[in-house]
């Protein structure tokens, strides 16, 4: 069953929801970070206490305050308004460190999670097996926006419950000591109104959880079309990419719109049920000031207890759209870590060995779901040094070959020998340039220190300083995407490696992109700086090399020697 599939299914609160919520507080809890967080938590919990004592005070001022009016005594009403000032500015100053401390243990918390969870999402490219996941959609919106909903909504929850806790603990004995029968009857109300709140929006997982996908599905259209707007300009494709849009925000608000009914049928409720609040106290303390058994302050003081007391007993009635959302998101955000969990442990069958050579042991790559052969049973060892030209009319068998030996293709057997990714470099025929400072980019992961003076030497021997001037200089940060050509981009990945110098790089189609001659000082550029490359094209790929890798067809293979006067 889909994710989305349990959440239809899923009340409110279950078993699991609980041990989620528990687990995600542990886990912080006993995080690199627990000693911030125990100290910032300890300060709140001492505000939190404090507030409480502060509200059950404010009650009792509150009602000699009222009662000095009801009795026309000027001087005890002077002597109780300034208690009552007292109390409201002591109160300010707690309250806005509570928020404080909360906002700062909130921040703690999403920080270190979400940098956890971004690790396990990139580690051992997790997010590549992510993107062929069925029902695991939108993973970065699960990453961002539901990582700071959950963080802030657990936080938020976690409060109310000791709060509400406190809160019991704190009126009781003051409602009590009013009437028993006003207790009891705000326990009963209290039960009553929670349990018909749950019956009248548990609908509300199920959609809030859809809500959050189609959101998603929604702004991803609009992005694709902002990252490929040349293109949908140049092949005239408005129309059907505004019907793809109609469709997705005709879901989205057809979503919407049952989430507002269900909306409007528990807000029938729940305002009925919190306009009553504020009379029920009035029915039952009231006859006891018209018999003279009590203050009329009293009266006032009830109300404040009972609506306190009724808060705490009634935290699915107040909280159920917070509840329902954050069972939704909790639903998400577990359905991406065993997601995650998953795809790292998936098994696999070709087998990645380190070593100082590249070599290939019965290698076979098939087309995915497919079971067609792409290459079968390669046999080849690759020794530093010894360049390799691969060619093949089949454009998928070079790229399976070359993203086998990164790595990245899990559809076929056989064993991969190869150094260390630190060590090994891919330019495919669509170079990829992160965004960023041109310094950033011809340093790459590598985070070594280059020079103005060598980034400008290995530009100027590609032919290739115009770069420069597109960037405004080497630290202003760019989309290089979008700023430069297919042909400069494929020359700024060539100047990075040209930096960084792997012991191997792997170039496909190259001289398509670059030209023949760029691509011949691309290739003795590799010569000098010692990167053994590995020059994949089709049938006409021509470059110096030591061996020739020919690619047929039906995945048979030969090898034959090189030229170097190519």
């Amino acid at each position: 069953m889909s994710a989305a599939g349990a959440a239809a299914n899923e009340p409110l609160v279950t078993r699991e929801t609980v041990r989620r919520f528990v687990a995600a507080i542990r886990s912080f809890a006993t995080s690199e970070v627990r000693g911030r967080a125990a100290v910032l938590f300890a300060s709140l919990m001492v505000f939190l206490i404090a507030l409480n004592a502060l509200n059950v005070l404010n009650s009792y001022v509150g009602r000699d305050f009222v009662t000095a009016i009801e009795q026309r005594d000027h001087a005890r009403f002077v002597r109780e308004a300034l208690r009552y000032i007292g109390v409201f500015a002591v109160s300010t100053v707690v309250t806005v460190v509570y928020r404080y401390s909360e906002e700062r243990i909130g921040l703690l918390w999403r920080d270190w999670l979400t940098a956890r969870l971004v690790h396990a999402y990139l580690a051992d490219r997790t997010y590549r097996r992510l993107a062929d996941a069925e029902g695991l959609t939108n993973p970065d919106q699960r990453i961002s926006e539901d990582v700071r909903y959950f963080v802030t909504t657990t936080l938020s929850l976690a409060l109310l419950l000791l709060n509400a806790t406190l809160t019991v603990v704190a009126f009781s004995g003051v409602l009590w000591t009013i009437s028993r029968t006003l207790f009891v009857v705000g326990l009963l109300y209290a039960v009553a109104g929670s349990l018909l709140t749950v019956v009248l929006g548990r609908r509300l997982i199920r959609l809030n959880y859809e809500q959050s996908d189609r959101e998603a599905d929604f702004r991803a259209a609009l992005l694709h079309i902002r990252e490929h707007a040349d293109r949908v300009a140049l092949l005239h494709r408005e129309q059907e990419l505004e019907t793809r849009l109609r469709d997705r925000l005709r879901s989205l608000v057809g979503n919407m719109r049952r989430i507002i009914n269900v909306n409007r049928n528990v807000g029938f409720f729940t305002t009925g049920y919190n306009y009553m609040i504020q009379i029920i106290p009035a029915l039952i303390v009231a006859p006891l000031f018209i018999r003279g058994e009590v203050e009329f302050g009293v009266v006032t003081q009830s109300a404040m207890a009972f609506t306190h007391l009724l808060g705490a007993f009634s935290l699915i009635v107040t909280q159920f759209p917070t509840i329902s959302s954050y069972a939704a998101v909790l639903t998400r955000l577990n359905a991406l870590t065993v997601g995650i969990r998953f795809g790292r442990a998936t098994p696999r069958t070709i087998e990645t060995i380190e070593d100082q050579r590249i070599a290939y042991e019965g290698l076979t790559l098939r087309v995915p779901g497919a079971g067609r052969v792409l290459v079968e049973r390669l046999s080849l060892s690759l020794p530093r040094g010894t360049r390799l030209v691969v060619s093949s009319r089949d454009a998928m068998a070079r790229g399976a070959l070359m993203r086998a030996t990164a790595g990245v293709w899990e559809e076929g057997e056989g064993r991969v020998l190869r150094p260390s990714l630190e060590r090994l470099a891919f330019v495919p025929e669509r170079p990829y340039v992160p965004a960023g400072t041109l310094r950033e980019v011809m340093s790459g992961s590598a985070r070594m220190s280059a020079s103005d003076a060598d980034i400008h030497a290995i530009l100027a021997s590609l032919d290739a300083e115009a770069i420069i001037a597109h960037a405004d200089g080497l630290d202003v940060e760019r989309d290089w995407a979008r700023l430069l050509s297919l042909r400069e981009q494929a020359l700024l990945s060539v100047a990075h490696l040209a930096l960084v110098r792997p012991h191997f790089a792997f170039v496909d189609n190259l001289g398509r992109t670059l030209g023949p001659e760029q691509f011949a000082m691309v290739l003795r550029m590799f010569t000098r700086c010692e990167i053994t490359y590995v020059a994949m094209g089709g049938m006409d790929v021509t470059a110096p090399c030591d061996l020739v890798l020919e690619l047929a067809d039906d995945g048979r293979w030969h090898v034959r020697p090189g030229r170097e006067d190519v």
